[in-house]
């Protein structure tokens, strides 16, 4: 029976919200698997078939020492999309490299070219080029505005007033094909779409345009690396009357289990074909 880890955080040791759906669908296709904390120095990680990163959603803060775990991992057995994938999408800044329509974005160094940047955008937003969760995302309010900015360095982008209205889409993208799709819309005032800032999400059937650039951005990936990540989430926004990329996860994306359960056979699915043919178990 091929065993797969699956590595979270100290801080959700039973893994992501309804992971037990995720285990469930991959003990339904011959696969046993397991949660387990990434930096726990007692998992022999080389004595698992494969790993797929989950809800390690405290790396960000310890980027470093994650991205050190990775290669290590990678270098004893299968890790699902890869170290060299991870510490180029632990950086914002890919979307510069992307090559498909993306939220215009500045990369920022030196705090003293925000007014530079603001007199070109007007109202920007202003994050850490490592982060997640909106932790550290300010709004800048035109050159006068300095804003209260986290440790450098930022990306700069404008902001996109749709937010406030659309919200944003994630699609998650599963061995090469979109799968599934949840709206995230925001709460109040806000531009982050985040729980923890009122946003909520609402699981949507699958919009064929925003799929086709998830699809498209994966695929982009693949040209990038050599080979497509194996799982991602592409959210996209609604700028100048199109649809475009505003984030990459290709590290620790939330299936949002607990918002749609669809993911979760989905997931299970391109783990059975990466770990070998699919196997039912009692058919």
């Amino acid at each position: 029976m091929p065993h797969l880890l699956l590595a979270t955080s100290r801080d959700l040791p039973d893994g992501e919200p309804r992971g037990d759906l995720l285990s469930a669908a991959l003990a339904a296709r011959g696969i046993r698997a397991d949660w387990v904390v990434w930096d726990d120095p007692g998992v022999d990680w080389s004595a698992a078939d494969a790993v797929a990163v989950r809800s390690t959603w405290d790396y960000h803060r310890r980027a470093p020492d994650f991205l050190a775990w990775a290669r290590d991992v990678g270098s004893r057995t299968l890790l699902l999309n890869g170290a060299e994938v991870f510490a180029w999408n632990a950086d914002k800044g890919y979307l510069v490299d992307l090559g498909l329509p993306h939220v215009p974005t500045e990369l920022l160094d030196d705090p003293a070219r925000l007014a530079e940047v603001t007199a070109r955008w007007g109202t920007c937003v202003v994050k850490p080029r490592t982060g997640a969760s909106g932790v550290g995302v300010v709004v800048v309010h035109g050159p006068g505005d300095a804003g209260d900015l986290a440790p450098g360095p930022w990306v700069v982008q404008p902001l996109v007033e749709s937010v406030r209205t659309l919200g944003e889409t994630s699609v998650f993208v599963l061995g090469g094909r979109a799968c599934s799709q949840v709206d995230k819309r925001p709460g109040g005032d806000e531009v982050r779409v985040h729980e923890e800032y009122g946003g909520r999400s609402v699981a949507v059937p699958l919009d064929p345009g925003r799929a086709a650039l998830a699809e498209r951005a994966v695929a982009a990936v693949g040209e990038w690396f050599g080979r497509a990540p194996a799982y991602a989430r592409i959210d996209v926004m609604r700028w100048e009357d199109a649809w475009v990329v505003s984030e990459l996860e290709l590290i620790e994306p939330g299936l949002y289990l607990d918002v749609d359960p669809a993911p979760a056979d989905a997931f299970a699915e391109m783990a059975a074909n990466l770990l070998g043919p699919p196997r039912v178990v009692g058919a």
